[in-house]
């Protein structure tokens, strides 16, 4: 009668049950979701996308992301068909990424951080957040949890558009 002693080994998190692979054949859609998108460098690389940043050395200077990291990041999203290289220079050969429709129907997850971000994360409620949500039609930064300004009702946008792209976009906080 040990006691939590006896129980501790089968307890123990082993490096191979972390694997993210692992958890992406789970029949949980929340493991297999995280599996894509999970790792804490995943959703930033994705928000970047959503501000517009295409480009290897654009999004490694907004993220601080190592290079060889990032390039791990970027190649496990585009084999999950979450975002696509598209060639922008032909000499030398130069790709941009852009997000698929897969990875566009994670925008409502992107606001969805933000706003648990903004109620739960900020040490004094005084700093500005580094990204602002705005609808497009009037410029007004949209609220922690809503997806609307509250004086504009119009939800015109560019062709190709979800209606939630259309009615918010993301920007930085200038300076």
């Amino acid at each position: 009668m040990g006691g939590l002693d006896e129980l501790a080994p089968r307890f123990s998190l082993r490096k191979a049950n972390l694997q993210i692979d692992s958890i992406g054949e789970s029949v949980c859609l929340i493991a297999r979701s995280l599996a894509v998108v999970g790792d804490r460098w995943m959703m930033l690389l994705v928000r970047e996308l959503f501000m517009g940043t295409r480009r290897f050395d654009e999004i490694r200077a907004q993220t601080a992301m190592p290079a060889h990291l990032l390039s791990i990041r970027l190649k496990r999203l585009e084999e999950d068909g979450v975002i696509v290289r598209e060639p922008y220079k032909d000499h030398p050969l130069r790709r941009e990424y852009r997000l698929t429709p897969k990875g566009k129907a994670l925008y409502a997850v992107i606001l969805s951080l933000r706003a648990w971000g903004t109620k739960w994360c900020r040490c004094d409620g005084s700093a500005a957040p580094a990204v602002n949500v705005v609808h497009l039609s009037c410029g007004e930064e949209v609220g922690s949890g809503t997806i609307h300004s509250t004086t504009c009702t119009t939800t015109a946008g560019l062709p190709g558009q979800t209606a939630l792209e259309r009615s918010c976009n993301l920007s930085r906080q200038s300076s």
